[in-house]
């Protein structure tokens, strides 16, 4: 049985952040904020596919190993959390911001 290694996407992200940062005192190009949100999510997406495919495939009886199928569900299941923890976070900045007096 193959065992592959968790890698979550907010290490990840805080690894690509501190790459970009050494690229841009290189003098490469910068990605943006956007780009890498939208990276983040597309991960997050995959995730979600992965475990829904894995699930189909196990209910087909084409996966023999259940504890696929489960840890699959679990890595689409906290990297979801993890993504609502952050979303609220930054509604909470936001309407902290809006709260501000001029």
């Amino acid at each position: 049985m193959k065992i592959d290694s968790l890698s979550l996407s907010p290490v990840n992200l805080q690894k690509s952040i501190l790459q970009e940062d050494e690229m841009s005192v290189s003098g490469e190009q910068k990605q943006t904020f956007g780009a890498i949100l939208s990276n983040a999510l597309n991960d997050v997406n995959k995730l979600q596919l992965n475990a829904q495919q894995t699930s189909v495939d196990l209910a087909a009886g084409k996966v023999q190993d259940i504890s696929e199928a489960v840890i699959a569900t679990e890595k689409a299941t906290i990297a979801l959390q993890l993504t609502m923890q952050v979303r609220n976070k930054v509604v909470d900045a936001y309407q902290e911001i809006m709260r501000m007096q001029v």
